[in-house]
């Protein structure tokens, strides 16, 4: 008989491949996981994906389908002490002639010792590990420990992947609700299938909790849906990847010229919780990185937009973001000044402690003037145009170096066209 006071969500873990919610890439007929799980082939593997998308169900079904004792650790309440106790368990099991699968669940948050202390027991077999990740391996896991486990990359759930376990759990009157006489009105089971975000455990119980609100003749209808979900939830970490995948799509939508998507990610940022004055200092950036010179003023109203946010705060400090986003995302773009920035920065670094030509050196006292310092400057304000055509401002190690190359976009086309004339100006006054 199923234990009803168990969640809704883990009552309905699936137990057949066939019945997992969607990860048709990994699960689907022919897929190589599929096949692994159903020839009864275990491998040590890092399962990662967002909130929902069935890591843990997948672990079970992994031991289930190679009978082993299933183990299972978090990352969050254990440490190196239960990672050795796993291993005992394993070595007895092996003993015995059975296979052991330990599943970690946010792995990522174990330090490197604590993950290193996974390295001997899946090496000699002791153990079948799992680990289980919301977070990119590639950054919070060991090369070591990567390299003896294969990842697999899970996705949010698609809505209609979300609607059939949504059936299947209305219908399932031994784990689900099928023996309540329970109708979900189809407006109710799209606005449900929207609100999980792609999570199924936040749909079952989302589910769970608005049948307990229905009314007298057994319908959950679109009402009861939004009062079980009052508050909402999106999917959205200020250090997770969704928080820098977000960021990402804003930064790119404005250098690539879409006011439109730029807001939309500027939106879900928002919405998702994230800090305005975050997103104000990188906007900020933006301004200098992807437009530069091409159009000044748009620093200015990036820094405009931070301050207003400074000291109006939410909401109404978030209009004025908006409005620098939508401008940064209409101007022209160059990324000269930025591309000119690290190349300089490159050769400072590289170059060494290269010497200040004399001439441009500071020469306060009279042992300075003697030694020559800023003998031959030529004062530009005094020159033809305001301009000391053929004077040296680098160093003669860089003297051929051009960082700053102006693109013919917005005002930077008339800073080219002057640098242009100048460069011009200087090779006259070398040829003498």
């Amino acid at each position: 008989m199923m234990d009803t006071t168990r969640p809704l969500a883990d009552r309905m873990r699936p137990r057949h491949i066939d019945d997992f919610a969607g990860q048709d890439h990994l699960l689907g007929p022919e897929r190589p996981l599929r096949q692994a799980l159903e020839a009864g082939r275990a491998h040590s593997m890092v399962l990662w994906g967002p909130p929902g998308t069935g890591k843990t169900t997948l672990a079970q079904m992994l031991a289930s389908l190679v009978d082993a004792e299933f183990l299972s650790l978090s990352a969050i309440m254990s440490g190196v002490k239960d990672i050795r106790d796993a291993a005992a368990t394993g070595r007895a099991n092996r003993e015995a002639g059975r296979q052991t699968v330990l599943f970690v669940d946010e792995v990522h948050r174990f330090n490197k010792s604590q993950q290193d202390a996974f390295l001997p027991i899946i090496e000699d077999g002791t153990l079948v590990f799992i680990g289980a990740t919301t977070e990119n391996p590639s950054f919070e896991l060991n090369n070591a420990l990567l390299s003896r486990a294969r990842v697999y990359v899970l996705r949010a759930l698609e809505p209609e992947a979300i609607g059939r376990l949504v059936d299947r759990a209305m219908a399932d009157a031994v784990s689900g609700l099928g023996d309540r006489g329970l109708v979900l009105a189809d407006e109710a089971r799209t606005a449900l299938c929207q609100l999980a975000d792609g999570d199924a455990r936040t749909a079952l119980s989302l589910l769970e909790l608005a049948s307990d609100l229905a009314d007298s003749s057994g319908e959950i209808g679109l009402a009861r849906i939004q009062e079980a979900a009052a508050g909402g939830r999106a999917r959205f970490d200020n250090r997770g990847d969704a928080f820098y995948d977000l960021m990402s799509a804003l930064h790119k939508s404005v250098r690539g010229s879409a006011p439109d998507g730029a807001l939309y990610w500027f939106a879900r940022m928002l919405d998702g919780g994230c800090d305005p004055l975050y997103i104000a200092r990188r906007v900020v950036r933006m301004a200098s990185e992807d437009i530069g010179n091409a159009d000044p003023r748009a620093l200015q109203i990036a820094l405009d937009a931070w301050q207003a946010q400074e000291r109006l705060g939410s909401p109404e400090g978030e209009l004025a973001l908006a409005q620098a986003i939508t401008y940064l995302a209409s101007v022209p773009k160059s990324n000269a000044v930025y591309m000119a920035y690290n190349q300089a920065m490159a050769d400072a670094r590289k170059q060494g402690s290269l010497e200040v030509p004399v001439h441009l050196r500071n020469a306060p006292t009279e042992l300075m003037k003697s030694l020559g310092y800023g003998h031959a400057y030529r004062y530009a304000h005094n020159e033809p145009e305001g301009y000391a055509a053929g004077e040296q401002y680098l160093p003669d190690a860089l003297i051929d170096r051009r960082y700053y190359q102006p693109t013919d976009r917005g005002l930077e086309a008339r800073i080219a066209a002057r640098l242009a004339r100048l460069a011009e100006a200087d090779a006259r006054a070398r040829r003498g």
